[in-house]
């Protein structure tokens, strides 16, 4: 149960103690007041995690965006990581890439009618935010756990199911960027990236493991892939992965956790070869010639997969062999709840929103002396009570 990805340098727990001691400081000063945590108007659902490496923040996001945007005006902040921008900046339609960075400019395309912005300072990213749109219903906040200057609304907290951080240490013996106690800062736990067939006794022992209070539910979500879509060629095609099932693979990542994809497509893929690159790589020209050369070396039929982050960066590269143009493939991916819980989450955050949008407030008030329904979603009691981190 420890996690097959964990890997712990005994050598350098000293040096964790110390690094602990900074964070439990800075941790202290807010609880204290010393540094003060804002709250807004408008509903803010934070998404992240307390580990180095990827949780599955994006896709989390996505599914928060896609539950919300056709009822409610939704709008995602994010830092921007590696952005060459400075300051806050909200897509259009002709943003680039390097203006916003990889994560957001994959959500503005596909989500092109959704608010998509970037601020390192998220106070000063709500502020702008609110104060350019007025009806913003909600804003989710993209890797924002330790950003303590917002205090969200909801707070959402991701752990990788192959990384528990009840098994983890602190930085630099271990991943973790603040002691265990940071999870109680979280309003819902999700372990992420879990199997489909996890057992019930495996549901038990992490949720018991996981000692959660009172106040925090924990949910469990899988990733779900789509079809395989070209990246560089015009056209409407697609396979299934059962598609390419005899073909010969070149895995091609620059994301932080590549090893649960590799896990995922190796029994469905046979004849995969990981070609790995780090989280959000800027692609070299000597980058470019190992794509060439490494896909050449592959016998027929073969075929490139990649992820949708990499796709936003790969198609500035220039230099890429028609041949590597004409067999890249995108493969998008989704989260989906284990245990019939999608219903339970998807009701919480949309009762969330619904209950403390300014819009709704207003239409509340206007409702005060109507007869209410209690079939209604709306007017039904909460489930859950978020509390004030």
């Amino acid at each position: 149960m420890e996690g097959d990805f964990i890997k712990i340098n005994k050598w350098l727990l000293p040096l964790s103690w110390f690094y602990g001691l900074g964070v439990n400081f800075r941790n202290t000063l807010f609880s204290i007041g010393m540094l003060k945590s804002r709250s807004f108007d408008v509903p803010v659902i934070s998404v992240g995690n307390i580990t180095v490496g990827g949780s599955g923040k994006t896709p989390h996001v996505e599914y928060l965006v896609r539950l919300l945007k056709d009822t409610f005006h939704t709008a995602v902040l994010s830092r921007g990581y590696k952005r060459k921008s400075k300051g806050f900046v909200q897509a259009t339609a002709q943003t680039t890439m390097p203006e916003i960075g990889d994560e957001p400019y994959q959500m503005k395309q596909k989500f092109p009618n959704v608010t998509i912005a970037v601020d390192k300072n998220r106070c000063h990213g709500i502020d702008t935010l609110v104060e350019n749109d007025k009806n913003i219903d909600v804003i989710l906040l993209d890797d924002a756990f330790q950003h303590r200057y917002v205090k969200p609304g909801v707070n959402i907290l991701l752990v990788d199911y192959h990384r528990l951080i009840i098994y983890d240490k602190l930085l630099p013996a271990g991943r973790l960027r603040e002691p265990l106690s940071g999870k109680d800062r979280a309003d819902i736990v999700i372990v992420t990236k879990c199997p489909k067939d996890l057992k019930p006794m495996e549901y038990r022992v992490i949720t018991k493991a996981m000692s959660l209070y009172p106040y925090q539910q924990l949910f469990f979500t899988s990733i779900d892939y789509g079809k395989l879509q070209s990246v560089f060629l015009n056209t409407e095609e697609t396979k299934e992965l059962e598609d390419v099932k005899d073909y010969h693979a070149l895995l091609l990542t620059g994301i932080a956790s590549p090893r649960q994809m590799t896990h995922d497509l190796s029994p469905l893929i046979p004849h995969l070869t990981p070609l790995t690159f780090s989280d959000h790589h800027d692609f070299k020209e000597k980058d470019v010639e190992l794509i060439n050369s490494a896909f050449a070396a592959l016998p027929s039929p073969k075929l490139i997969i990649t992820t949708e982050k990499d796709v936003t960066r790969l198609k500035l590269v220039e230099g890429l062999s028609e041949e590597v143009r004409q067999s890249t493939y995108v493969l998008p991916i989704n989260v989906c709840f284990l245990q019939n819980q999608a219903d339970m989450f998807n009701h919480q955050i949309i009762d969330y929103v619904h209950k403390n949008s300014r819009n709704s407030i207003l239409v509340k008030r206007k409702d005060d002396h109507k007869p209410q329904d209690s079939n209604h979603p709306g007017n039904r009691p909460r489930t859950i009570s978020f509390r004030n981190n």
